[in-house]
Order: structure tokens, then C-alpha cells, then sequence
């Protein structure tokens, strides 16, 4: 009925992108019919559906980075087909966290490479208050707080595309009150990965931890897990000199205090010509440093 009234056009067109969960957790089940039943509920948005190893046809350039980012650990054989060279290189990340935080960068490469090959000017994030807490904790852990600003924060990014979350002041168990209000948003709202069985916290990457900490605390202490939130969200870029080279991996600008190019030491105390391509918390996640 609504959508019969007359209404003057949108200051925007929606494109909505579905990264499919199976792609990225492989135990996820397949959404299908959920793919068709929100296209039919929502007729004026236009929808793309992706896998996670789509990004090798949307992003060509991450082809080399991954290779210069593995190193002796992954040789990428383009005989195979996206799926299996991706897979490959997965495998070739040893630990849960580093995986974690490798599957959050290609994600994310995935769905601004996407947003600028249609001349989108802007990306809505689904985050809910706890997620972007978890977020927020797990990437601060991970050596990833400069990138908070735009990670966690509506405004421009470093992407040259505006941020925006418009779910930030809404915890997801008031996201879950709501959808049940309505039987039909019950059918094509995809259930967000349960955690796993494993409890020995060697084997959880820190996200893992981090959802578990504010889902737990959350409940206990809403106000705790939204004052991370709005505390980030006030938070300004670094002030720190650069010189305006990237991460080849994650993208974001690399600096230091004296705005030279990144410098490691490698574990033989020699440096290592291909650190110089990757920000502090890439490397991190190496897996020649795990």
C-alpha cells in the first residue's frame, strides 16, 4: 500500500550486496530462497549476490599482494579455478586469528571494489552495536586501531567512499525483538554464524573471543558495550606523517613517527624488502611471523 502512494524520488539509488556466508564459513547452509524472497519483498532495490572468491574477477590486483603476503608458503596456480586458489591460500594461513583477520580484509577489498565498479558514493553497513564493540575491541588487539575511525565510524573513508552505520544505537537483541514482530523478515534474515564449540581460547581467533565477550557482557551490561561504541566513534585520524603509500593487503595508509616507508625486522634481524608493502598489523598476520 505504502509503496502505491505517491512519493518524490530518493536522493539515492540501494544496490544491495549478499556475500555468501558458505563462501566465507563453509559450514554456513546455502540461502537461496532467501536471495529470491528479498528481491520479491523489496522490488525497488537492485541486488548482486557474490562469493568471497569473487574478488579475484572485481579486485585483479590482489592476484601478486597475495603472493608477495604469503610468501614461501602459497604458490598461486591460476589453473585453478577462484574458489581453490582461494582456498589455497587460506590454508596457507596458520592461525585462527591471523585467518580471521585475513577473511575481514578480503571481505572488505571485496565489497569497496564492488561499490566503486557500479560508482557507488557511499557503502551502509549492517553493524548493530554489539558487532561494532566486538569489532572495535578485536581490532585494537590486532594492532588495527588507526583504522577505527572509519572501520567503526560514520564519515569518509580512505577508500574515497562514505561510511555510514546507520544500525549503530541499535543492540542486536532489539534487532531480533524486532524481526519477530514480523514473520515474513523471519524467512530472509540470515542467522549470524554460530560460535564454535571449541572453548579453549588457544584455538579462537581474538574476533571469535571478542563477539563471545560482548555477547556475554552485553546482556549484562548494555551500557558498558555502547560506551566502546561512542567512544570510538569519537576518535579522530592520526595526525602521524606518511607518505601517502598504502597497504598492498588491508589498503590503509602506512606511517610512522617520522613518515618514513614501513621498516621491520624479520625474526633473523635482517629487513625483509616485501615488509615494506604491508602496514604493521598485516604483517602480523604473515604467515612466515605465525
Amino acid at each position: 500500500e505504502s509503496l502505491a502512494k505517491s512519493h518524490p524520488p530518493p536522493g539515492f539509488d540501494l544496490h544491495v550486496l549478499i556475500v555468501e556466508p558458505s563462501s566465507i564459513y563453509p559450514s554456513a547452509p546455502s540461502h537461496d530462497e532467501a536471495f529470491d524472497l528479498v528481491q520479491r519483498c523489496f522490488p525497488r532495490a537492485s541486488f548482486t549476490r557474490l562469493a568471497l572468491h569473487d574478488i579475484f574477477n572485481i579486485d585483479p590486483e590482489l592476484r601478486d599482494v597475495l603472493s608477495k603476503f604469503a610468501g614461501n608458503n602459497f604458490a598461486d596456480d591460476t589453473s585453478l579455478s577462484h574458489k581453490e586458489r582461494l582456498d589455497a591460500f587460506r590454508a596457507s594461513i596458520t592461525t585462527a586469528t591471523s585467518r580471521a583477520d585475513i577473511d575481514y580484509i578480503l571481505l572488505n577489498r571485496l565489497i569497496i571494489a564492488f561499490a566503486k565498479s557500479i560508482e557507488c558514493f557511499g557503502i551502509l553497513w549492517g553493524d548493530s552495536d554489539g558487532r561494532l564493540a566486538a569489532k572495535t575491541l578485536a581490532n585494537v588487539a590486532k594492532g588495527r586501531g588507526s583504522a577505527l575511525t572509519w572501520q567503526v565510524s560514520d564519515g569518509m573513508s580512505p577508500f574515497d567512499l562514505e561510511f555510514n552505520f546507520p544500525l549503530r544505537d541499535l543492540f542486536t537483541a532489539e534487532l531480533q525483538n524486532y524481526s519477530s514482530l514480523f514473520p515474513e523478515l523471519s524467512n530472509i534474515i540470515m542467522p549470524d554464524t554460530p560460535p564454535s564449540e571449541n572453548i579453549l581460547t588457544k584455538n579462537l581467533s581474538i574476533d571469535e573471543l571478542m563477539v563471545r565477550y560482548v555477547t556475554t557482557q552485553g546482556e549484562k551490561y548494555p551500557g558498558v558495550m555502547s560506551n566502546v561504541t561512542r567512544t570510538a566513534n569519537k576518535l579522530q585520524s592520526s595526525r602521524m606523517p606518511t607518505d601517502g603509500s598504502r597497504c598492498a593487503l588491508c589498503q590503509t595508509y602506512i606511517c610512522n613517527s617520522e613518515g618514513k616507508p614501513n621498516e621491520v625486522q624479520t625474526p633473523n634481524g635482517l629487513q625483509d624488502e616485501p615488509f615494506r608493502d604491508f602496514c604493521y598489523a598485516c604483517i602480523r598476520s604473515r604467515p612466515e611471523l605465525n
